[in-house]
């Protein structure tokens, strides 16, 4: 009995064994089965050597292998601007900051310079085509009140045109709704031009896209001239929207000028630069050129505006005109509408800058048949 009970124990003892060893097999083969199914490739949603659990890098031979074989991902380049980023671009000349961090120096009454003659236009200029009309008066010292920036803040830019003018109003290139604002501004009376970005020399200083820049191909600028001066129509002329750099570059303005003098309009020079090629640069090329007197608000405050105003009254009185330049700011508006009126009270004419023109180029007014 007891060798009977010692050989079952001993049949159970390898029917255990081989139970168990059939189970090893089985777990194995499952685990083998399921690396083949799942551990073959990573999946799109966890790269190869991460896990769900564990941020740390899988360094064993095989990750680095699979790791190596993807392909590098491409690097992230900038976002297309969109048009939201657009508006915040142009909302930084809607209270355009000086070029030079520097208080402006009293206003210099300029000689008072000769009409020219001899230029003969083939065809009636848009300056004179598009001139809002006005009965000069001798007697009266002239004042042109050019105001710039205008058409980017739209709140202060309605309030420009809702002054008493006749104003001349330079909208700048890249403004939106510009047929809209400038018809808005010549039913008021206004006049009109085009305020073309050029490159300043301050590099903080954000003129805008499709500004004239000196290393500008010729090619380039008469794309960019041609982009701007075909915004909207009706306008006299145009004027240079920083410029502090671009100016001072013979080759760059005499390309404006071949595209001013092609399209029959003149050039004011706002005097961003001292040394500016404007005027040789328009006069060789046969395009009337005004320069700016004054600028009104370099400081934005009404106390500065209404110092550089009696600057600008100075000068009309002495040499018969004057041309100031400002900018849709609050403190201008302001002052200028209770300026406008009181002027005109006191003798002065508020003139479109055209009137200007005209009176520095009798002869292409008389030629278009103009009295």
């Amino acid at each position: 009995m007891a060798r009977k009970r010692k050989d079952k124990n001993r049949i159970s003892t390898l029917a255990l064994a081989a139970a168990g060893g059939a189970f090893v097999l089985a777990v194995f083969g499952v685990g083998l089965w399921a690396g083949m199914q799942f551990g073959a490739e990573p999946s799109a949603e966890m790269p190869a050597g991460t896990s769900a659990g564990n941020d740390a890098p899988d360094k064993s031979p095989g990750s680095a292998r699979q790791a190596a074989a993807l392909p590098a991902p491409e690097p992230a380049g900038p976002k297309p601007l969109d048009q939201a980023a657009l508006d915040r671009l142009i909302a930084k000349v809607a209270e355009p900051v000086p070029e030079e961090n520097t208080k402006p120096v009293p206003a210099i009454i300029p000689p008072i310079e000769p009409p020219v003659t001899g230029l003969v236009p083939s065809k009636t200029p848009a300056w004179i085509r598009n001139a809002v009309a006005y009965k000069a008066e001798a007697s009266k010292p002239m004042i042109a009140l050019v105001i710039d920036d205008v058409g980017i803040d739209r709140r202060r830019s309605d309030a420009v045109v809702a002054l008493p003018g006749p104003l001349t109003l330079s909208f700048l290139t890249y403004a939106h709704d510009l047929d809209k604002q400038t018809a808005a501004a010549r039913a008021r009376g206004h006049e009109l031009m085009v305020h073309v970005p050029m490159q300043p020399k301050s590099a903080d200083a954000d003129p805008g896209p499709k500004v004239l820049r000196v290393r500008d191909t010729p090619v380039q600028l008469a794309e960019k001239l041609e982009w701007g001066l075909s915004r909207f129509g009706g306008y006299v002329g145009v004027n240079n929207h920083m410029g502090s750099r671009f100016t001072t570059d013979r080759t760059g303005m005499q390309a404006v000028m071949t595209a001013l003098g092609g399209r029959g309009l003149f050039f004011l020079d706002s005097m961003t630069a001292p040394d500016s090629a404007g005027v040789s640069t328009a006069r060789a090329a046969g395009v009337p050129v005004l320069t700016r007197d004054v600028f009104l608000d370099n400081e934005d405050s009404p106390e500065e505006v209404r110092y550089r105003l009696e600057q600008v009254e100075k000068i009309a009185i002495r040499t018969g005109a004057a041309i100031a330049i400002g900018h849709p700011h609050d403190a201008t508006i302001t002052v200028l509408r209770d300026w406008i009126p009181d002027a005109l009270s006191r003798g002065f004419a508020i003139v479109p800058v055209s009137a200007l023109v005209r009176r520095r180029y009798p002869a292409l007014w008389k030629q278009a048949g103009r009295s």
